[in-house]
């Protein structure tokens, strides 16, 4: 358990929970059009669970 948490924590996994919070703050104060904000986010979650699979393909 602790040694998963540990490689949760990194600077990749951080960087997109932050986008996450902060591109829906701004939609949901109605700062950001939806449309805006699914590209951004699709393209942020595609991109760290696209680097995640390779770094699982790699590992295996």
């Amino acid at each position: 358990m602790k040694e998963k948490l540990t490689k949760l924590i990194d600077v990749k996994t951080i960087v997109t929970f932050t986008l996450t919070a902060a591109f829906t703050y701004l939609a949901v104060c109605g700062k950001i059009e939806p449309q805006i904000f699914m590209t951004i986010y699709t393209m942020i979650i595609g991109f760290y669970f696209g680097t995640q699979h390779e770094k699982n393909k790699e590992e295996k």
